[in-house]
């Protein structure tokens, strides 16, 4: 078996930690070097309901995508839910690894799998990374369907594709219009509409897109508007455990580790349940 050191290093070859943004908090947040590692579980998000799963399969090593403490902290005491979470690991010889940015920065990252589960053919990032010579890097990824559809069948496509939530799609945009290129990112993506708008696609997919900046986006009459997808935020992210579980499994058959790769079956969307509207228009107040 593999000591942490070894499997660690094979990750950080995938992910380099110097590709994360400058304010992320990835890497190795606990755990012993010299441990052995034999079975590794992937998550989204690194919860106690996560840890109690790779607890419960006898995982040596957790890897999530996002940070446990991205904005530091000053105690792990256990009498908040992240101390917990330390107190559990450690207590139980568990480590946990953090992939963020540098995962969606990654060929491939966290936005091909985004577009591997709708069956999209990349052609290329959204924003390029500029130390990339290969052009393949970056965040986001421009797609093309084939054959083209139109939006609602798009957005019952990502609803059928992407593992189930609350939210399911909010979209915004002619439901009759011809899509044939469209740009993901997974995770929080309103911060890239200038790159979506220069980049010419009929239509993007992300999450957490916010009020103002997507009514700001929409309503530019100089030029048309791609169609907005917005699915809930763990959704657009939750494909990349699959496809970083079977990166692993081929550095590991390759090494002759024989580890156990799981990937969590615990939807850790915050959301859990969803009221539609009724078709009764609500009465003009206040603007907010």
């Amino acid at each position: 078996m593999p000591r942490l050191s070894e499997v660690i290093a094979a990750l950080e070859k995938l992910w380099p930690p110097e590709r994360a943004e400058s304010w992320d908090a990835v890497g190795t947040v606990a755990g012993d070097p010299d441990a052995e590692v034999s079975r590794v579980l992937f998550a989204v998000d690194p919860v106690q309901e996560t840890v109690d799963e790779a607890l419960m399969l006898g995982a040596d090593l957790l890897v999530t995508h996002h940070p446990l403490y991205l904005r530091g902290t000053t105690t792990v005491a256990a009498t908040t839910f992240k101390g917990r979470v330390v107190h559990t690991l450690i207590k139980n010889d568990v480590a946990l690894h953090v992939a963020h940015t540098n995962a969606d920065r990654a060929d491939p990252g966290v936005s091909d799998a985004l577009a591997g589960a709708l069956d999209l053919r990349v052609t290329g990032p959204l924003v390029p990374d500029p130390t990339d010579p290969a052009g393949r890097r970056g965040l986001g990824r421009i797609c093309e369907l084939e054959p083209p559809v139109t939006l609602r069948e798009l957005a019952g496509l990502a609803a059928d594709r992407l593992p189930a939530t609350a939210q399911g799609i909010r979209i915004s945009g002619d439901l009759d219009a011809t899509i044939r290129t469209i740009a993901v990112s997974g995770g929080s993506g309103d911060s890239l509409f200038a790159d979506v708008r220069a980049a010419g696609v009929d239509a993007f997919l992300t999450a957490d897109l916010r009020h103002h900046p997507a009514s700001e986006f929409m309503e530019d009459r100089e030029h048309r508007p791609p169609a907005l997808l917005d699915a809930a935020h763990w959704a657009t992210e939750q494909p990349w455990c699959e496809l970083a579980a079977a990166q692993l499994d081929e550095i590991s058959d390759r090494n002759g580790w024989g580890l156990r790769v799981h990937v969590s079956k615990t939807v850790t969307d915050p959301w859990t349940a969803h009221a539609a509207s009724n078709a009764t228009p609500i009465p003009t107040g206040a603007p907010n």
